[in-house]
């Protein structure tokens, strides 16, 4: 069993990624487990040329190691077709015809993390009308495919966990989520799809990623179950199998905005270039974290002599904002 790595590889690294690898790495060790790393690259339109091995090379440089292999979703797409082909078997999954702004015309989004809960309108057709349904898709109709959740208020629909910075996590999968998309109509698998396959497969229990995805946690949990239930990987996998999940309080810019790779005064590369030390990083993102009282330069193993989830816990109540100068104070650091 082991933590990961799992960043997309849009650009360079960022203050925001080195603040959650950190995370990841220090959760791991503390645990006496290792970390995998899993490069997130199935969303082809948004990967960059040359990022995977900026990531790698950044990590380095943070001190940050894995183990094993690097394993690269692009590679895995035809293990992502058996399985996509063993849940559409298991009556789990449904066209849906919808463009986008069908949906956000008849959907409501959800506060926070702006999630808008699909409507319902191509499950109504798959139920209803199935002949209807399974025509269009044979007559070559743009379609992505659909997960079909518990509806509101089922009891089967109800997911419960144990956040180790945010708590008790209570989710009707039905209202708060809906029936998410696992292959989008341009034929790439999604995000909720590959995360929790490989989550599984790979035996992760320890995931550490912000707090935006709590409620992507809710439906990953959902998901893994029935992965269980029809006997993906070939495996006696056990029932209680949940990995540990920790949701981390975001890194924001000055002006309350979560950072972002498109901003070039935040990436590692520039700070690299500007000479800025990884024990400046460490320390200052380790202070985020709110596990020093102070920014100050310290290596990736001092930080974890320091670890404690409480310290995390204890700063929850607020995302951190990186003022504009941050460069210059790494720089004397």
């Amino acid at each position: 069993m082991s933590g990961r790595f799992a960043p997309t590889p849009s650009g360079r690294m960022h203050l925001g990624n080195a603040y959650a690898m950190l995370a990841a790495w220090l959760s791991a060790h503390a645990r006496g487990e290792d970390v995998r790393l899993r490069i997130e690259d199935i969303d082809v339109p948004r990967i960059m040329p040359g990022a995977d091995e900026w990531i790698r090379d950044d990590l380095t440089w943070l001190g940050l190691d894995w183990s094993g292999d690097v394993v690269r979703q692009s590679q895995r797409t035809a293990l992502y077709d058996e399985v996509f082909a063993t849940l559409h078997d298991a009556g789990l999954l449904y066209p849906c015809f919808c463009s986008r702004a069908e949906i956000r015309a008849a959907s409501a989004p959800q506060e926070g993390d702006r999630f808008i809960v699909y409507p319902g309108t191509c499950r109504r057709l798959h139920d209803g009308h199935p002949d209807e349904a399974a025509a269009r898709v044979r007559a070559g109709e743009r379609h992505a495919w659909r997960l079909a959740v518990p509806p509101a208020g089922a009891q089967d629909g109800r997911i419960l966990f144990d956040d180790r910075v945010y708590g008790a996590q209570d989710y009707d999968l039905g209202a708060a989520l809906g029936d998410v998309v696992l292959r989008r109509s341009d034929g790439l698998y999604a995000y909720q799809f590959v995360v929790t396959l490989d989550d599984l497969l790979m035996d992760i229990d320890d995931i550490v990623r912000g707090r935006d995805l709590l409620r992507s946690t809710a439906l990953q949990i959902w998901l893994r179950q029935r992965l269980i239930d029809c006997g993906v990987g070939g495996r006696a996998w056990q029932p209680a199998q949940t990995p540990d999940y920790a949701h981390l309080p975001l890194l924001d810019n000055a002006a309350g905005v979560r950072l972002a790779k498109r901003v070039r005064s935040l990436d590692l590369g520039h700070l690299r270039a500007q000479g800025v030390r990884p024990e400046a990083v460490v320390g200052y993102c380790a202070w985020a974290l709110g596990i020093i009282e102070q920014p100050e330069a310290i290596d990736a193993r001092e930080a974890l002599a320091c670890f404690d989830w409480r310290h995390v816990r204890a700063v929850r109540g607020r995302d951190f904002k990186v003022p504009g100068d941050v460069g210059a104070r790494l720089l004397g650091m």
